[in-house]
């Protein structure tokens, strides 16, 4: 059986992880490729880790035909709905689908828009001609693409954001589940080298180093004090203790500068280590 592998639809879907992919080749191995592999016509569609380890142990598979395509980004958007029935994608790979989903729709209904003639070039005589079939509706709003996604509109919010300004190295780590989502779209408002310097550091430092970026957006703020007229009417004791108050905050405001700038300084330590 001729098989063929598309470059482009392997690496479209988020590989295995190295302890995922041994997992699969257990489970295969002990009790073979129970699942189909799935093709359009010789293109393999689904099963490229099945494929890959039953060749490599020889072991035998089967096949099953899924012709009703008329093009790649078709397949990439039956693919991206397959991933998105399982249970095991976590809820960073579905936002991710569900935004690529988003993209391909986008760019279908702007090739039809374009491809559709203006009204003053149709002849007369196609007045009467059958209207084209609608195509799927595009995932115009945030909260199309969480549904579509079944996850929280917030989550898509972090996953875009992380699309935009993290670095591929902390992407990697939200990917495998090193970090979590929303702790990597704290760590992504760094700049990059203090992102990279981050996950180089490991779980633990990632997981602080997001913490600590949390708290430097919301330090705690001292009470507006009233003016000094009002001030002075005030019970002594009401302005002693006003006074302390405004102390205390003050050295809790000092704790957390001096926290952020040994952040910065040990994570710059570690970009000249790396």
């Amino acid at each position: 059986m001729n098989i063929r592998i598309h470059d482009e639809l392997r690496a479209y879907t988020d590989p295995l992880t190295a302890s995922e992919y041994a997992a699969l080749e257990r489970s295969i191995l002990a009790e073979g490729c129970r699942d189909a592999l799935v093709l359009w016509g010789d293109v393999l569609i689904d099963g490229h880790n099945r494929y890959a380890i039953c060749r490599q142990h020889g072991i035998e598979f089967k096949t099953v035909q899924n012709n009703s395509f008329a093009s790649l980004e078709e397949v990439m958007l039956w693919m991206i709905d397959n991933h998105l029935a399982r249970r095991s994608v976590t809820d960073f790979q579905r936002g991710m689908f569900a935004l690529r989903k988003k993209a391909i729709l986008a760019a279908r209904a702007k090739e039809q828009q374009e491809q559709q003639p203006q009204p003053e070039e149709q002849p007369e005589s196609h007045a009467s001609a059958a209207a084209p079939v609608a195509a799927q509706p595009a995932l115009s709003t945030r909260e199309d693409v969480a549904k579509a996604a079944g996850i929280s509109s917030n989550a898509i919010s972090r996953i875009e954001k992380i699309q935009k300004t993290a670095a591929p190295e902390l992407v990697e780590a939200v990917r495998i589940g090193t970090i979590s989502l929303n702790a990597a779209a704290a760590v992504a408002e760094l700049p990059v080298e203090e992102q990279v310097a981050a996950v180089v550091a490991g779980k633990k430092e990632l997981q602080q180093v997001a913490k600590q970026v949390r708290e430097a957006k919301s330090p705690s703020k001292p009470p507006r004090v009233e003016p000094a007229a009002n001030a002075a009417s005030a019970p002594p004791g009401d302005v002693a203790a006003l006074a302390a108050r405004i102390a205390e905050l003050e050295t809790e405001n000092a704790a957390l500068q001096a926290q952020v700038a040994t952040l910065t300084a040990a994570l710059a330590e570690a970009r000249r280590s790396a």
